[in-house]
């Protein structure tokens, strides 16, 4: 028998900004994948229950945490709820992450729009992770046999410059180093860290500029011409999750479409 038979005995995924989005197409692959689920957002219980019945079937149990990961106390929380009700994690999937609310030139930008984006998109889950590496290494000494991974997802902004979002390129791009970072730092115990880098990706953070990019797509900005969706996302995650690409520590998983691919 499978060691996670059974609902209550599946591995245990972590997913920030999971219900909605990337996050949301993550967490059905990951069901699909044979986990359950703990999502977080910073959207009340209440808002997501439409979200919870629809995620909650036969394939995993899954449970929302309610937090604001770019906050100490919170992010605490968030893991105290996961060890209450699981009692495990195996993999965390940094996914929240927030757009500047306006796209200025770097010339006009705001250091309050810097500080929001970077408190979320890099500090927040640099430091989650920090949690989650400390627990899953106390799970790693007792259990030696466990997987544990976690999958950082940044954006292809990490190397791309825009200057009219330099604030998020920048949180983007500290991102990447982070994974570097904790793929180095978890080696030893065999805990790796990945990168998943999404491109032109169809979600609730890209409807003011669909006309733009519809237009920029057909004119072969992508190799493939077509938006990606969130469950192109969550395919990835779960390949890496489930151990389909197991040597590849510290490694940028590029799923956009070839639009990074230099070529004459």
């Amino acid at each position: 028998m499978d060691q996670y038979s059974g609902i209550k005995m599946k591995p245990i995924a972590l997913i920030t900004g999971g219900s909605r989005g990337i996050g949301l197409g993550i967490a059905k692959s990951m069901l699909k994948a044979g986990y359950s689920l703990a999502i977080n957002g910073v959207r009340p219980a209440d808002q997501v229950k439409e979200v919870l019945a629809e995620l909650n079937t036969d394939e995993g149990e899954v449970i929302y945490c309610q937090g604001d990961i770019s906050i100490s106390e919170d992010r605490s929380k968030i893991i105290s709820e996961v060890k209450a009700h699981f009692g495990r994690l195996n993999v965390l999937i940094n996914n929240a992450g927030v757009a500047p609310k306006e796209r200025n030139d770097i010339l006009d930008a705001t250091e309050e729009s810097y500080d929001w984006v970077l408190n979320t998109n890099l500090k927040g889950p640099y430091f989650l992770t920090q949690l989650v590496a400390r627990w899953m290494i106390e799970q790693k000494n007792k259990k030696p046999k466990e997987t544990f991974s976690i999958i950082n997802v940044s954006s292809v902004s990490a190397t791309t410059a825009s200057v009219n979002r330099g604030d998020y390129c920048i949180s983007k791009a500290g991102l990447t180093m982070s994974t570097k970072l904790w793929a180095v730092r978890l080696g030893e115990y065999d805990i790796p860290v990945y990168e998943i880098q999404p491109g032109i990706i169809r979600t609730d953070m890209t409807a003011s500029v669909v006309e733009k990019y519809d237009k920029l797509i057909e004119e072969g900005l992508t190799l493939q011409k077509r938006w990606g969706n969130p469950q192109d996302i969550g395919k990835t995650v779960a390949a890496l999750a489930t151990g389909t690409i197991p040597y590849a520590t510290g490694q940028v998983i590029n799923t956009d479409g070839g639009l990074t691919i230099q070529f004459l």
